[in-house]
């Protein structure tokens, strides 16, 4: 963990050097205009970053909206008072990460604000909410956000309309306001928050209330003990522990990865001051309020705070190569992996680097069955297996494992056999096709057993003579050979006629070899160039006239293809001319 935490604080410091990415707005964009005040801002997220934290004013860089507000790893922010009407807005996002490493603060991106043509609606309580009961009587009182307004004006009475204890007083841009004194206990009382801005008139709104309670002594606010405010490297499964207040009959507690959300645990009670949160997630910052109470209410002013968990298997930054990079070995394995028929088995040996190694074979419903913990694994039978590699590392609260895996299939193969070699004469040289028999995975080679192999069963533009083809069991179960003699020339085949009527080279036929006057052809059939047949001539026949069906075919190349004495194929081309 600490060669982690190195590498990472190399990396944010040699940010001169590589550069970190910053995000972009998403929305509202960077140069928008006519954007409304009550706009939610959000922006890109960028890989491997613990959190961001948002500032907002009026000039570049400027915090007079809203100050370095820490949002976690959330990337959308709403401002609780709205933004000011026709007015520039600069938006500035910095970055932070674990371990107490430098922030990086991006430049600015701006929009302008519209103008505001109505009056802001009404508003409602949050704290106390409407009816509640059993108030403290030191409560401060709370509202939500009214879109477009830019003040509250706040009554306070103890009868309905009443303003014996606050008589529309204008609080500003604010959505709290404190008593000057504190409420009577066991009393009801009425407020009226009417929100303004700079449209006339003003909403007329509805009254609220809520009860006190009887006299008592609200407690007092606590603190983490463990794990302390801004630790890093929590465990996923901590111990959550926090001081006793003496005074107090429980304690609320909220969770939630940005200071906005209670995603992990929502104001859960608790009587005693520790409990165990079970799977938080890696690598993340976690925001807790622990309040305190008792039948006087609740502890007022408690501060949020946060802890971050372990890296567990990543990603984190690597410095030596500055990418994104996780603890999980890499693997590279087939998909397929074969096994010699009549073996008792095939032993495949891992050959990734890694701590560990499974093998597990898939049953029905997919269930797994572990055959093997090391880098060899024996197979005898067809099926469908799961090859996983591992690697440990030692972090804050135990050993984390980070696997990596491969569903794979095994086949049975078996050594192939050579049923026939078919070969066939053409312009360039002589065509092999080996045509082979066997249950497996095949590839070819001529004239060397040691390669190289191919895929394809046919060998092209081959040179006559004495030639050995090899087939191979791609899965290693064996090899055949067979050797073969090709002495067929195209001597005998005309390049060209001329069927122009003139008695001289009117017929394309076979001329037999002036050597030996042997007729070694038992049939010729000649095509067109688009392999239609047109004509079948006998080797003693005056041989093909150039026409079909008693007409003239244009001058033009054709190609003929004749079978040997001896059951072997000669294809070759020839040219009419006239």
């Amino acid at each position: 963990m600490k060669k982690l935490q190195f590498f990472l604080g190399v990396f944010l410091l040699s940010l001169g050097i590589y550069g970190q990415e910053c995000p972009s707005l998403t929305a509202p964009i960077d140069g928008a205009v006519n954007v409304a005040v009550d706009t939610s801002i959000s922006w890109e997220s960028i890989a491997g970053v613990t959190g961001y934290i948002i500032s907002i004013g009026t000039t570049p860089g400027g915090t007079d909206i809203v100050n370095t507000r820490s949002v976690g790893s959330a990337t959308n922010y709403t401002p609780p008072l709205g933004l000011p009407e026709n007015t520039q807005i600069y938006v500035t996002i910095t970055l932070f990460f674990l371990g107490g490493l430098p922030d990086i603060t991006c430049p600015s991106e701006s929009f302008r604000t519209g103008s505001v043509t109505n009056p802001p609606s009404c508003t409602t309580l949050s704290n106390p909410v409407d009816a509640a009961t059993g108030v403290n009587i030191s409560n401060n009182i709370s509202w939500n956000y009214a879109p477009t307004a830019t003040g509250y004006r706040i009554s306070v009475g103890t009868s309905p309309g009443g303003t014996d204890i606050t008589n529309n007083l204008d609080v500003g841009n604010t959505l709290t306001y404190n008593p000057p004194v504190d409420f009577p206990p066991s009393t009801t009382i009425y407020v009226t928050v009417t929100p303004y801005n700079a449209i006339i008139p003003n909403p007329t709104c509805s009254e609220f209330s809520f009860t006190t309670g009887a006299l008592a002594t609200l407690p007092s606010c606590t603190s983490l003990i463990s794990p302390l405010d801004g630790a890093i490297n929590v465990p996923l499964t901590p111990f959550l522990e926090w001081t006793e207040v003496p005074n107090a009959t429980g304690y609320r507690v909220t969770i939630g990865t940005s200071p906005l959300l209670s995603d992990i645990l929502d104001e859960g009670v608790f009587t005693n001051n520790s409990t165990f949160v079970l799977d938080f997630e890696p690598n993340r910052t976690f925001f807790i309020t622990i309040t305190p109470f008792n039948a006087a209410g609740d502890a007022i002013g408690c501060v949020q705070e946060s802890f971050s968990t372990i890296l567990g298997c990543g990603p984190y930054f690597d410095a030596v190569t500055g990418e994104l990079t996780t603890l999980n070995p890499e693997i590279d394995f087939p998909d397929e992996i074969g096994i010699c028929l009549n073996e008792d088995s095939t032993t495949i040996t891992a050959t990734d680097v890694a701590e560990g190694y499974r093998w597990f074979r898939l049953g029905p419903g997919n269930s797994e069955t572990l055959i093997s913990s090391t880098a060899e694994v024996n197979l005898s039978e067809p099926g469908q297996y799961i090859y996983e590699a591992y690697n440990t590392v030692s972090q804050s609260g135990g050993t984390v494992e980070c696997p990596t895996s491969k569903e794979f299939t095994v086949v049975v193969s078996e050594s192939p056999t050579i049923d026939n070699i078919r070969v066939s004469e053409e312009v360039s040289g002589i065509r092999i096709e080996t045509v082979v028999s066997g249950v497996g995975s095949y590839e070819y080679a001529l004239d060397d057993i040691s390669g190289p192999y191919q895929d394809s069963n046919v060998f092209r533009n081959i040179a006559r003579g004495t030639h050995t083809v090899y087939v191979r069991d791609k899965n290693g179960c064996g090899i055949d050979e067979e050797t073969v003699v090709q002495d067929l020339t195209l001597e005998g085949f005309p390049k060209f006629f001329t069927p122009n009527g003139d008695g001289v080279n009117d017929y394309w036929q076979f001329i037999p070899p002036v050597a030996t006057g042997e007729i070694n052809v038992l049939i010729i059939q000649i095509f067109d160039r688009y392999g239609k047949f047109l004509a079948q001539v006998e080797p003693t026949s005056q041989g093909w006239s150039g026409r079909l069906n008693g007409r003239l075919l244009p001058a033009s190349d054709y190609w003929f293809r004749a079978i040997s004495t001896d059951n072997k194929e000669i294809k070759g081309y020839f040219s009419l001319k006239r």
